[in-house]
């Protein structure tokens, strides 16, 4: 009888379960969004039960689709939304707080402490890092300093900390297991990437009990059996990675100097660094990007914090389009941007910048700008970030990157992925499968349980759908760079 692979993708706006077959083809799909949580300028928080039930009602939407149940399941792979922070009741499995996402800014004071306490190159030495509120570090303090009695009931043992595959990984055994992976624990600014331990230091700097910490496991492998009722009978849990590093590993980027670049809610671009991280000089992050068996492969990753959540702006913000799928055509009704720059500093602006003060900036306006002159820019805006980071990566790398596989929603905008390739002056890739991240849980989670013999059968199914090729004169691209880096430079607080 034929088995499948169900895939968990847990993102920031929306959860999915998706259904591969043996050839990595999707048998099915379910997706729910769920609500945002903005208690205050600057701060962004989700319900971890509204993350549960929505991953909960898409599971189940998924295997009735197709008619399975879970005696035609031989595994599932949990992706998701990296640094967001749930602390939970280690008995009764309920949340003491909301979930801090990784978008929000409420720690950005404290992270300038840290800095000016000198403590930037320790903290990136351990975790290869950067201090910021991006990480779940400072949100897991925020959480123990502000909710009453948090930190007593933490030193006695009584709470759990988990990013968000751990506190699935609870729901989906009923609290029996408290588990990460490596690519999740290595987001938390608390993980040792050399010894992959849990740093004492840290936790000393950051004042968290050790107790609250989940084990970390290899990326691929059993982390435990599913207890819910959801399914007929239990299931292993096998295979678990941060959503980017899951899209490294879905896009095949498997040997070292392989980039890919996922245009979601950010904006995520990983290189394959082989055995050893890359310490990198331009501001960009060291990261595990899995870990198979005993080996463990880094990354090297630049990360943009808005990406395509810039035309969910455009779209709730602007109002100028009535759903997403409008931003292309609405973009390709003007020929060029009439001059117009769009930063799309929404929350702070992340690699190679840092600056988490930044704010949106829309440069070049005149009588004659339209809402398509801002929407055309808007796509640009997340183009020339991603460019910014590709420079920075053939620094640090000595590298040139030849070609830039691409994946998320966005890539699916022809007219953003031209731009980029024109940008880049280098090949982009789209496969035909863009769900990479749910893929590249699934490929752990098959190989951890024998459904795929080894990466190289793995490989051997990945397919381009259509490859971008620079079409722009260089003089034109030199103009466009001079006029971004003039925009970024007015949006900039440091």
């Amino acid at each position: 009888m034929e088995k499948f692979i169900l895939s968990l993708d847990q993102g920031t706006t929306s959860s999915r379960a998706i259904v591969f077959d043996h050839e990595g083809n999707i048998r099915s799909t379910a997706q729910h969004e769920f609500p945002q949580i903005f208690p205050k300028p600057g701060w962004v928080e989700h319900d971890p039960h509204q993350i549960w039930g929505s991953q909960a009602s898409v599971i189940a939407e998924a295997i009735s689709q197709i008619g399975i149940n879970g005696h035609d399941i031989a595994g599932i792979g949990i992706t998701n939304q990296r640094e967001t922070t749930i602390v939970w009741d280690a008995e009764t499995g309920e949340p003491v707080y909301n979930a801090i996402v990784w978008q929000d800014r409420r720690t950005s004071e404290y992270c300038d402490s840290l800095r000016e306490a000198g403590l930037d190159e320790m903290i990136r030495e351990k975790t290869g890092l950067i201090i910021d509120a991006y990480f779940s570090a400072t949100k897991i303090k925020w959480i123990l300093d502000h909710v009453p009695g948090a930190r007593k009931r933490a030193e006695e043992g009584k709470l759990r900390f988990g990013t968000v595959d751990c506190w699935l990984i609870s729901c989906l055994t009923r609290n029996k297991v408290h588990a990460t992976d490596v690519t999740n624990a290595s987001r938390t600014m608390l993980f040792n990437i050399h010894t992959l331990e849990w740093d004492k230091d840290l936790l000393r700097l950051f004042d968290i009990p050790e107790s609250m910490l989940p084990e970390v496991k290899p990326s691929s492998g059993v982390f435990g059996e599913t207890t819910t009722t959801l399914f007929a009978h239990s299931l292993p849990i096998a295979g678990v990675a941060g959503d980017q590093q899951a899209a490294l590993f879905g896009q095949m980027c498997v040997k070292p100097g392989a980039v890919k670049n996922t245009y979601g809610t950010g904006c995520f671009l990983l290189m394959n660094s082989g055995d050893k991280p890359i310490v990198s000089q331009n501001r960009l992050l060291s990261t595990i990007a899995w870990k198979i068996g005993d080996k463990v492969t880094y990354a090297l990753e630049g990360s943009i914090f808005v990406g395509g959540s810039v035309v969910q702006w455009l779209r709730d913000g602007l109002c100028c389009i009535h759903s997403s799928s409008e931003v292309e055509a609405l973009a390709e009704s003007v020929p060029d941007t009439g001059g117009v720059y769009f930063v799309p500093a929404l929350t702070g602006l992340g690699a190679p910048y840092w600056d988490q003060y930044a704010r949106g900036l829309i440069d070049g306006i005149s009588r004659g700008t339209k809402a398509a002159h801002i929407a055309r820019a808007a796509l640009e805006g997340i183009a020339f970030q991603v460019y910014d980071i590709v420079k920075d990566m053939e620094l640090d790398s000595g590298l040139a990157i030849s070609e830039l596989k691409v994946d998320g929603g966005a890539s699916r905008n022809n007219l953003l992925m031209q731009f980029q390739s024109d940008l880049l002056a280098t090949e982009v890739l789209r496969p035909r499968i863009t769900e990479t991240t749910a893929l590249g849980a699934a490929y752990l989670a098959g190989l951890a349980v024998g459904y795929w013999d080894d990466i190289a059968q793995i490989d051997s199914q990945w397919q381009v759908e259509r490859k971008f090729e620079p079409m722009a004169s260089p003089e034109f691209v030199s103009k466009k760079l001079d006029g971004w880096k003039d925009a970024v430079r007015r949006c900039l607080t440091r």
